[in-house]
């Protein structure tokens, strides 16, 4: 059964940088052998992403790209702006403003502090109950 975690920011390091903690998702998902798909909000964000994924420290390479060419099937960590069309991967990180739709074993939300951020992702929780998904919540 499909699976979507919810990831509520509250630690201080979050709140500053929420795309830190994409970034140590992807880690986990690497470190995990799980294949993954970031969905950036814009093609400016991915390049954020890509960036921090490269600055993680000595002991973290994480082998990352933004989507787009042929390397994108053999990269563990593909991010995707919303202009490129790139195939499901089974776990996917949403930072876009819709549900994902398609053929994945888990989706990762990042929820942010900000109170008024939070209401679309309710919404977005009831559709992934309604699809039939397990979903959970984490506090980080």
């Amino acid at each position: 059964m499909p699976r979507a975690d919810f990831y509520l920011i509250a630690k201080e390091r979050f709140r500053e940088e929420p795309l830190l903690l994409v970034c140590e998702l992807a880690r986990k998902a690497y470190d995990a052998n799980l294949w993954t798909l970031v969905l950036a909000r814009d093609a400016e964000q991915a390049e954020t992403l890509d960036e921090m994924l490269w600055d993680m420290g000595d002991d973290a390479y994480i082998p990352h790209q933004i989507a787009g060419d042929e390397e994108d099937q053999l990269t563990p960590v593909l991010i995707a702006s919303p202009d490129i069309d790139s195939a499901m991967r089974p776990l996917v990180i949403n930072l876009r403003d819709d549900a994902v739709e398609g053929s994945f074993e888990r989706v990762l939300e990042v929820v942010p502090a900000d109170d008024s951020a939070r209401e679309p992702l309710r919404e977005r929780w009831k559709q992934y109950k309604a699809r039939g998904m397990e979903v959970k919540k984490h506090d980080m």
